[in-house]
């Protein structure tokens, strides 16, 4: 697996790369050469914050950890990485056509530690439909300020694209500009 690590606000050392390359590799058994992994560190006050994107056959896999050191939250956010894989078990059987990596990680690692019901199943309980209007992301803010949402679908006008406006978790806003 690939692993890219990168640090904001931070200089990460070869000896450290080292050492969270070690950690990611126990996922190299099962998903070998075809995925990619990015590690992204970030210092949030005294803590550090890891946050860890795993693709694989165009699904996206991601997990964030915070700590005081740096490889605690490297293992914290692996753990979650392994607990949301194992929590979503029936699922992934399920769809065996396309997840097959997940399945074999999952039966290779003999953890039963998760096996929901089915009947956890997420269920889509409403559609929405509505029209899509041209408008700019600053507008596109105040639209979804004004309705008091998390996020906004908006076709942009500059972009001539479908967007999704969504407030950040830090404060501010994020645009997710789909390519196809």
């Amino acid at each position: 697996m690939k692993i890219t690590t990168q640090g904001n606000g931070i200089k990460i050392g070869q000896r450290l790369e080292g050492k969270i390359e070690q950690k990611m590799s126990k996922f190299d058994k099962y998903f070998g050469d075809e995925g990619t992994m990015n590690v992204r560190i970030r210092p949030e006050g005294n803590r550090m914050s890891v946050e860890i994107t795993m693709k694989i056959d165009n699904k996206i896999y991601r997990a964030e950890a915070a700590d005081e050191e740096i490889l605690s939250a490297v293992d914290r956010t692996v753990d979650k990485l392994e607990s949301q894989i194992r929590r979503n078990k029936t699922k992934f059987l399920k769809k065996r056509k396309e997840y097959p990596e997940i399945v074999n990680y999952i039966e290779d690692d003999g953890g039963a530690d998760y096996d929901l019901d089915s009947d956890s199943d997420t269920k889509i309980t409403r559609r929405k439909e509505f029209t899509l209007r041209p408008m700019t992301a600053e507008d596109a803010a105040l639209q979804l300020e004004m309705l008091g949402h998390d996020f906004f679908v908006y076709l942009d006008s500059e972009l001539d694209s479908v967007c999704v406006i969504y407030k950040r978790k830090e404060g501010g806003y994020g645009i997710l500009e789909p390519k196809y």
